[in-house]
């Protein structure tokens, strides 16, 4: 094997040992407390610039499946490529063993020109962050290389899908608002009837006749989409019915009139717990973020959805007549809990009420 480190802006240097591609690579260093999911984790373009530390001890040990098609688009990842600028584990299990595994994570991670380190303490390296807070980084294999602050890119840019694509053919029109969108987004739809309309971050989708706007989830900074939330604003006039979702959130927020502001070191795990305001109802989400909407900003007519049991932030919003609401957790999941997927069937339920009532 041969020695890598990781090397963070307050001075940290980490010795370990490469896995995937021995190059060095920058990035904004976070933490994943999933215990499973790397196929998906890896492949969620909302990691875009970062190097992702999974907490989890031993990695790589169930492989990486093949590639699988389902209406054009994965059944198993969710993009078409590996987001993520490095990653950091404990332990490297460089032999793995599962039924539909057709590579090592090692060998995926070549194919991307992705570096990874291992034999890090992963538990002190997370301790760190909690307490300083998410910070700049690099792995270092034999050239060194500047820190780079991701969030300073537009990054949403970088991963939204070029062009407008198609989906199935069902009874109602949604348009998909790509800023970085996860497949399992897409299939939870196709599950559901939809014909979906599937456009870039910042194209007009205003112009588009349509039943319901959906806005996908995303990487970095939501106030770096400017064309998109311009756009939002219209619709917001509208009564059209909209569903958000996580970077979706807040970029709803920021369109209403309200601000946002990131997190010390976000939420990325499979466990975190949010009740449904108003109610006793809690729910085991999925989450992948480091910005979140300050509710304290929100105009009178919308109000917090969802509230973050672990540390009170606000877990997504509504408006209070309006069809229009949105979640800073995943829905959909892929991987983690399925939960609440059942806001899709609520947001095509206002889609239906709506349609109905427009004049024949």
């Amino acid at each position: 094997m041969k020695q890598v480190k990781l090397v963070l802006e307050d001075g940290t240097e980490i010795q370990g040992e490469s896995f995937g591609a021995f190059t060095s690579a920058a990035g904004e260093v976070v933490f994943s407390t999933a215990m499973t999911g790397y196929p998906e984790n890896l492949t969620d373009p909302s990691f875009a610039g970062q190097i992702l530390v999974l907490t989890y001890p031993m990695v790589g040990n169930y492989g990486v499946p093949g590639e699988d098609l389902y209406e054009s688009i994965s059944k198993i990842f969710e993009s078409d490529q590996i987001h993520i600028a490095g990653l950091v584990v404990n332990y490297y299990s460089e032999e793995h063993s599962h039924w539909n595994a057709a590579k090592s994570l090692g060998d995926w991670l070549k194919e991307y020109n992705i570096p990874g380190i291992f034999g890090v303490d992963t538990r002190m390296l997370t301790k760190k962050l909690r307490e300083k807070g998410a910070m700049l980084g690099k792995i270092v294999a034999e050239q060194d290389i500047p820190f780079h602050d991701p969030n300073q890119d537009n990054l949403v840019a970088q991963v939204s899908q070029p062009g407008v694509q198609h989906y199935g053919s069902g009874k109602n029109k949604i348009v998909l608002v790509d800023c970085g969108t996860k497949t399992n987004i897409i299939r939870c739809f196709l599950e559901r009837d939809v014909e979906l309309i599937r456009v870039p971050w910042d194209y007009d989708f205003t112009q588009i006749d349509y039943d319901g706007l959906f806005l996908s989830n995303g990487p970095g900074d939501p106030k770096m989409c400017e064309t998109t939330i311009a756009h939002l604003q219209t619709a917001l006039q509208q009564d059209k019915p909209i569903f958000g979702i996580c970077l979706g959130n807040q970029l709803m927020s920021l369109a209403a009139g309200g601000d946002t502001f990131k997190l010390k070191y976000g939420h990325r795990s499979h466990n975190q717990p949010v009740l449904l305001t108003g109610t006793k109802r809690s729910f085991i989400t999925s989450q992948n973020h480091g910005f979140a909407v300050d509710t304290a900003t929100l105009p009178d007519e919308w109000t917090m959805l969802f509230e973050n049991l672990n540390d009170g932030t606000c877990e997504g919003i509504r408006h209070k007549t309006k069809p229009f609401f949105s979640t800073q957790f995943h829905p959909e999941a892929a991987g983690g809990p399925e939960d609440t997927e059942y806001l899709f069937d609520e947001f095509l339920t206002a889609v239906e009420k709506y349609k109905a009532a427009q004049p024949k």
